[in-house]
């Protein structure tokens, strides 16, 4: 069986702004398969996230297999909520730890990678980042402003990119999202309009492989990830418990890694899944197939929402 080999492919992966969630493993999975790779940071996180790769911190998660060391190709500030500069409010413009950063919108990050690459100059896009501001909020307590939010940065800004980015890809592209479960079933604790988001990822996933297909000859795939407690999935509150309840009604009872989901990634990005396209792909030991829980105590009293 042939080898993933991504050599001679530039990936940029969407939200990465520390080594412990799975933005960063698809990013180490296809630089390991030989791609280049350039990331885009949120902006109020960057700063630390380069500190930390100046300064050492995160040596250990850049080693690849080889033993060589994995090393970003560029690092750009992107808060994808924004499509340009215009859609940006002042006090964000003004925002220390943004008005620094130059364009850091989608339009910007179009602009520096044909500055920096050319046109055309991709070959993959991974879109990992995901913000829903009343995501601890049950969803009949959710604000309009939030709901909307949760759409607008979790599912709409894959939209965006590819309308932005489009025209950069070379033949053979492949653009990549990550969703949840919630989706389709319902999550208790899972709320803020972040259940409808990744709903509405899926939906586009299956639009955007019709339309980027026929375009741009682009493939693009959704994986849905079982839950990992990253530091930004703690922010939902409840993601430990999750941990343990997928791995006690899981048909395989093994504890999730990250790399699980950075390898998935790298074989959609490659030649071999070629004729793969506007598809979900599980990535959750089996627990999405599961009609019946076999043990739920963990969940028992702590996810009850209110009437």
């Amino acid at each position: 069986m042939p080898l993933i080999d991504l050599s001679g492919k530039r990936a940029l992966v969407a939200g990465v702004a520390d080594d412990g969630g799975f933005g960063f493993a698809i990013s180490r999975a296809l630089a390991d398969a030989g791609a280049s790779v350039c990331v885009g940071s949120w902006p109020p996180a960057m700063g630390i996230f380069e500190k930390l790769l100046a300064r050492g911190k995160m040596d250990d998660s850049m080693t690849l297999s080889d033993g060589s060391d994995m090393e970003f190709e560029r690092i750009y500030p992107l808060d994808a909520a924004f499509d340009s500069m215009d859609d940006v409010p002042e006090e964000i413009r003004e925002n220390k730890r943004y008005k620094d950063r130059g364009d850091f919108t989608i339009a910007g990050l179009k602009a520096r990678l044909e500055e920096d690459f050319g046109s055309p100059s991709l070959d993959i896009l991974v879109h990992s980042l995901a913000n829903g501001p009343e995501v601890q909020k049950p969803l009949l307590e959710t604000s309009r402003r939030g709901y909307l939010e949760a759409i607008g940065v979790s599912a709409y800004s894959h939209v965006s990119l590819l309308r932005s980015l489009g025209p950069l890809f070379r033949p053979g592209g492949s653009s990549l999202s990550l969703t949840y479960l919630a989706s389709e079933r319902a999550v208790p604790g899972y709320g803020g309009g972040m259940s409808s988001a990744k709903a509405a990822l899926e939906s586009d996933t299956r639009t955007l492989a019709w339309e980027a297909g026929r375009k741009w000859g682009l493939r693009v795939n959704t994986i849905s990830a079982g839950p990992y407690a990253s530091r930004a999935a703690s922010a939902i509150g409840f993601v430990d418990r999750m941990v343990r309840y997928y791995e006690s009604n899981s048909p395989l009872q093994r504890e999730m890694e990250a790399d699980d989901v950075g390898n998935t990634a790298a074989f959609l990005a490659s030649p071999l899944a070629v004729a793969i396209t506007g598809t979900v792909i599980y990535v959750d030991n089996g627990y999405h197939a599961m009609g019946a829980a076999m043990s739920a105590p963990e969940l028992a009293d702590e996810t009850d929402v209110e009437s």
